[in-house]
């Protein structure tokens, strides 16, 4: 199971198998006699090695899921978001860092859109009519 998650992953981000170790090895930067190297992660891929507890460690946290995920223990890789936000994680939106303040209003935003959508019901209709969100927006 962890060789095909690890592949999965790594070709889910269009990494090359080198692509992948000069990530790992930027994220976690050792000397050159433990770096990891593209026949290594073929290796692991192809279930001729096991990585180590450490190598397993440092995969889960460069593509972000837990070690539960990456070796087959777990299915779940969703997230709560609200925790996310309030986490020490840099957050990025299309390559963009995210700032504190920016975290904080968009949290809101998601909380008041749950919040409004409990209200007024499941539906996202209106007498069979889509809602209009009026932003209150001039042409100036």
């Amino acid at each position: 199971m962890f060789s095909e998650r690890l592949r999965a992953l790594r070709t889910g981000q269009h990494l090359t198998l080198e692509g992948l170790a000069d990530g790992l090895n930027k994220m976690f930067p050792t000397d050159e006699s433990h770096k990891n190297t593209s026949p290594q992660i073929g290796n692991w891929e192809r279930g001729v090695r096991t990585p180590s507890y450490v190598e397993v460690q440092k995969l889960a946290q460069f593509f972000d899921v837990t070690m539960d995920y990456i070796t087959g223990l777990s299915d779940n890789t969703s997230y709560d978001l609200g925790k996310l936000f309030i986490s020490d994680k840099n957050l990025k939106f299309n390559g963009q860092d995210i700032s504190s303040a920016d975290r904080y209003e968009i949290y809101q935003l998601i909380s008041g859109y749950l919040h409004g959508k409990e209200n007024r019901g499941t539906s996202n209709t209106l007498n069979g009519m889509q809602e209009q969100l009026d932003l209150n927006i001039s042409d100036d």
